[in-house]
């Protein structure tokens, strides 16, 4: 019997050789790659330095416009806005990462196990996800804020749980497109179990969906995570957070708007960015959107 193939064009899109051509010729996945990178830069820039300290006050020089020694100005307590902004950054994406994680690996495993063992299985673990879908991210976050306190863990776990029955579902959706294949039949006549199909066969072939949903499942984390710190429950001082900045500009849109600018700025362009990179993704990675181009 021939070899059985083990990727699907989902999964093969990355290693062909005129993918990466295709890519920097796709205007949306261009502009998402070059804000998501931007994002990253910042977080990564803000780890050896930044313009000032973000953690000490100078009331002297509250509220100040921008200038050459404040670039974007400084807030209410003389923190720099611009230091603020690039370790906000790290906040931001410390929380998509883990949460993001926590939903990936739980979900994509609750959702492989449904499509591999189906029946009642299959059954328990879909109204799992019903049952997680009554509880957004922000409820969740209340719920645990008023059991064990605000905190940024709280706020991770929250959303992280809220990420899960999503990937659950894309997962098992996916999955169970693939073992409907005729390469699925000829693997379990070869006499592979349920899984060694699931790990050699369906993953290989549904990767690509699940890094399409990583970036826009980022994306919404890093919406949640601005909402939870503004109102109290995410990102703790003295630990600089955009939903944070955000809330503590609100007093102070007349006197000095550009506080509240630029945090909305900076969240608004790297949701934009992320949402523009999994569009871009998505077309590349489906075979039947990339031979429509």
């Amino acid at each position: 019997m021939s070899a059985l193939p083990v990727l699907a064009p989902h999964a093969a899109a990355l290693k062909v050789p005129g993918f990466w051509r295709r890519a920097l010729q796709h205007r949306s996945f261009v502009i998402g790659g070059v804000l998501t990178l931007l994002l990253l830069l910042a977080a990564a820039v803000s780890l050896v330095w930044t313009p000032w300290s973000p953690y000490e006050m100078d009331m002297q020089a509250k509220l100040q416009s921008p200038s050459w020694s404040h670039w974007l100005g400084t807030d209410s307590f003389g923190r720099d806005v611009a230091s603020l902004l690039l370790v906000g950054a790290r906040a931001s994406i410390l929380v998509g990462v883990i949460a993001v994680g926590i939903g990936l690996t739980v979900g994509t495993a609750l959702g492989l196990l449904a499509a591999a063992r189906r029946g009642w299985v299959e059954e328990v673990i879909m109204r799992f996800t019903d049952f997680s879908l009554a509880f957004p991210a922000i409820l969740s976050a209340i719920m645990m804020t008023a059991v064990f306190g605000a905190g940024i863990v709280n706020a991770i776990v929250a959303i992280g749980i809220y990420n899960i029955p999503t990937f659950a579902r894309i997962t098992r959706a996916s999955a169970n497109a693939i073992w409907s294949r005729e390469y699925i039949a000829a693997a379990r006549a070869c006499g592979k179990g349920a899984f060694s199909i699931t790990f050699q066969h369906v993953l290989p072939n549904i990767s690509a969906v699940l890094i399409v949903q990583i970036t826009i499942r980022f994306a919404i984390a890093i919406l949640a995570e601005a909402a939870l710190s503004y109102l109290g429950m995410g990102t703790q001082p003295p630990q600089p957070s955009w939903g944070r900045m955000l809330s503590e500009a609100q007093t102070l849109m007349f006197q000095a708007p550009l506080l509240a600018v630029f945090p909305g700025m900076a969240i608004a362009l790297a949701v934009l960015g992320l949402n523009m990179l999994g569009d871009g993704l998505r077309d590349l990675l489906d075979p039947r959107l990339a031979r429509a181009r």
